[in-house]
């Protein structure tokens, strides 16, 4: 039964460790461009700034990040037969909640109680 659930995170965190590897790319790209360059885009009425791409390229590569210690987290959970249950109340996840989202610790009723 844990089976299917592992190939399922495995290939989540797959997909995931490359994206994070491309945003960290993309990252060190844009830092090494900017260092290299004296361009005051801060000022620049044509669009958004290097810093505002820097920032939004930080957020996104801070939550991919976060989302896969979660499935490391999920893996975890697997590995130590308590997948699938909630972390608070104890009550299995529904199958629904966990293919939408197979990282998820908690039910939905707990998981609306914050």
């Amino acid at each position: 039964m844990a089976e299917p659930h592992r190939a399922r995170l495995e290939r989540d965190r797959a997909d995931l460790t490359t994206r994070v590897l491309t945003l960290q790319h993309s990252f060190d790209e844009m830092v090494a461009a900017s260092r290299d360059s004296n361009a005051d885009d801060e000022h620049d009425p044509e669009g958004a700034t290097i810093a505002f791409e820097r920032a939004q390229l930080v957020a996104v590569l801070k939550q991919a990040t976060a989302d896969l210690d979660e499935l490391d987290a999920a893996v975890r959970r697997v590995d130590e037969g308590t997948y699938g249950a909630c972390d608070r109340c104890g009550l299995p996840i529904a199958p629904a909640r966990l293919e939408a989202r197979p990282a998820a610790r908690r039910c939905i009723g707990c998981a609306a109680l914050g």
